[in-house]
């Protein structure tokens, strides 16, 4: 029992607006500047890169923290551009060093956007469960203030921080659910484990990009399957899931963009999100040929749901 193509050349970046569709595309851009930093106040700014690091000020991920990751306070960051762009949030490459050694690791920074330009255009039914303990944060919340969308802003943060926090420490105990390591939080910025290859700076291709052969099809699918048990197993369902937001990396399904995550008890539509999650998998998985006899979404749904109590 088991317990668990290449970049786009010149004309193309010309003509066209690169999204969450085009995960590969790595726009050149030095000066984007995380939420919460205030450059024109830097009068320490650091020799190399282009900023000091903000380990100090954010809460940290679990630990043992992993051996790669750069935690001395002598690191500085430099932005490398953009990894992927979409309609909440922008995630970033950032090389963090040491300089004067060879301290170095790669980070992939998601930023949620500024109350003005954030979209979050599903976020009142993924919020239901969800709540702050003073009223005028919850009515601000209710009534879309610009207060109150910088709270929702904050909550899908710090909501993914600690689900990628819990779905790690599952991942070093059981082996069965791979997420990005989760470096730190400050703000609105959520620092994540690079997850791709390390000398170009690529990231890993999605689920969606991929065309598996039978063997391994057969093994992606066995992957999710004790992925979406752990998760149900913690009381949650992904909330999005789709082929887009799963890596595979050296053959190895990675889980990611989980600001949405469902409370499957306490949400009154977490049944209809945990039944999306497998349903939108399951399909693409048939369409690519895995045989019919291994796909049951509703008797999926069904047993994931009384892994999660839900009766």
């Amino acid at each position: 029992m088991r317990e668990y193509d290449n970049l786009p050349s010149a004309r193309e970046r010309r003509n066209r607006r690169f999204d969450d569709d085009e995960p590969q595309f790595l726009k050149r851009s030095r000066h984007a500047t995380p939420a919460g930093f205030d450059t024109n106040t830097d009068t320490d700014a650091p020799e190399i890169g282009d900023r000091w690091s903000s380990w100090d000020l954010a809460v940290h991920g679990p630990t043992p923290y992993p051996d790669w990751l750069v935690t001395e306070l002598a690191a500085v960051d430099t932005e490398l551009g953009v990894l992927k762009t979409g309609k909440e949030a922008d995630v970033h490459l950032v090389r963090r060093q040491v300089p004067g050694t060879d301290r170095s690791c790669l980070l992939a920074a998601k930023r949620y956007r500024d109350a003005e330009h954030r979209l979050f255009h599903r976020d009142a039914g993924y919020l239901e469960g969800r709540r702050v303990r003073r009223s005028r944060e919850n009515r601000a919340m209710e009534g879309r203030t610009a207060f109150g969308r910088q709270m929702i802003a904050g909550q899908w943060a710090a909501a993914e921080f600690d689900a990628l926090v819990r779905l790690w420490q599952v991942s070093q105990e059981l082996g069965s659910i791979a997420v990005p390591y989760p470096v730190q939080l400050v703000g609105t910025e959520l620092m994540l484990e690079f997850v791709g290859d390390l000398e170009e700076g690529q990231a890993a291709p999605r689920l969606a990009q991929v065309r598996p052969e039978a063997v391994e099809l057969r093994s992606l699918w066995s992957q999710l399957l004790d992925a979406l048990t752990v998760l149900a197993r913690a009381g949650l369902a992904h909330g999005d899931l789709s082929p887009y937001n799963l890596l595979v990396h050296e053959g190895r399904l990675v889980l990611i963009d989980l600001p949405q995550v469902v409370d499957v008890v306490a949400n009154p539509q977490g049944r209809e999100f945990l039944a999306r999650d497998v349903r939108v998998v399951s399909n693409w998985f048939a369409a690519r040929g895995l045989p019919g006899e291994l796909i049951d979404p509703d008797g999926l749904t069904r047993r994931l749901l009384g892994e999660a109590g839900v009766r």
